[in-house]
């Protein structure tokens, strides 16, 4: 495989692995507060309509984008009532949000679009484009380097790179913040951090909100960016996809990040398997190829990734005692 072939795989699988990425890291506050949320996938699929419906309305995508991160947002602080206010069972509620969208995004894009619950294509101004980092083309020409920094590096849509950035971000704010420590603390022992007079609840809704943000830009990147427009259940899993590898990386941002990229790896390599024939096996069935990322899934869960503990008071509503 020569290097521009290379460089094109590793391409795609960071433009593939960002949405997850995003989601990992909103899942990863989320839970890492004691809010176990599988509701990941209700979230993206509702901002990515939002921010596509709104960028086709208004013709700006940054009101589109907006549009998806107050939806996502404002979906997240409904689960949040449901798991931390009213102490409802946290995974019926993240279910319950996943079906939500699944049926809201598909009735409104019909009813208002008329086109099958898609909205229409976006063009120019409607959608994000892609970004040319400075020097991008004058380094081109040095051997190697100048083609991954061309190629690799420059070229993706803004939102790739808040994803990446995302990283040591929330690694910093959970290790080194005194909100990390609290946050980190409260999903260990929250009777603890309510005895040092903190407020458990106040604690949980902040991660909660930051989860519903970080969700509102991985479907917005889905709808205005990587995609023209929203289509039916465009998220195809990518929130499930998002909480194993959450699970596989044991709650780390970090390794979260390269859990994902082997995601968007296997996403970009069965995009380019599709229609070849291997060497012995001769040519496979285009639905096997696309299973690869789901297959994964499965099979890291159930056999590679070793004890994964959660947080402690993961999943147990807090019950104040008077």
């Amino acid at each position: 495989m020569e290097l521009g072939e290379i460089l094109s795989l590793l391409d795609a699988t960071v433009r593939l692995s960002a949405p997850l990425l995003l989601a990992c890291l909103a899942g990863l506050y989320s839970e890492r507060s004691g809010v176990f949320d599988i509701g990941l996938e209700g979230k993206m699929l509702a901002a990515a309509f939002a921010a596509a419906a709104a960028a086709a309305v208004t013709g700006s995508m940054w009101l589109g984008l907006a549009a998806g991160l107050a939806i996502s947002i404002l979906t997240a602080l409904l689960q949040g009532a449901a798991a931390i206010t009213l102490r409802g069972n946290q995974l019926i509620a993240g279910v319950a949000i996943n079906m939500l969208a699944a049926g809201m995004t598909t009735f409104l894009g019909q009813q208002w679009f008329r086109q099958g619950g898609r909205t229409p294509a976006l063009g120019a101004g409607e959608r994000f484009e892609a970004v040319t980092l400075p020097f991008a083309h004058e380094l081109g020409g040095i051997p190697v380097i100048g083609p991954i920094y061309q190629e690799l590096i420059s070229g993706h849509y803004l939102l790739v790179y808040i994803a990446f950035l995302a990283v040591p971000v929330t690694a910093f704010v959970l290790y080194r913040t005194r909100f990390g420590l609290r946050l980190r603390a409260v999903g260990e022992n929250p009777k603890a951090v309510d005895t040092a007079g903190i407020s458990v609840a106040r604690l949980r809704y902040s991660a909660v909100l930051i989860t519903g943000l970080l969700c509102g830009f991985a479907g917005a990147y889905l709808s205005i960016a990587q995609g023209s427009g929203f289509g039916n259940n465009m998220t195809a899993g990518r929130g499930f996809i998002a909480l194993a590898a959450l699970i596989f990386a044991k709650w780390r941002p970090v390794p979260a990040m390269f859990t994902c990229l082997l995601f968007g790896f296997l996403d970009a390599l069965q995009i380019r398997l599709q229609g070849r024939e291997l060497p012995v096996i001769g040519e496979v069935p285009v639905q096997l190829i696309q299973a690869l990322p789901y297959i994964l899934t499965v099979v890291l869960l159930a056999g590679f990734i070793g004890k994964a503990v959660g947080p402690k008071a993961g999943g147990i509503p807090y019950v104040k005692e008077r």
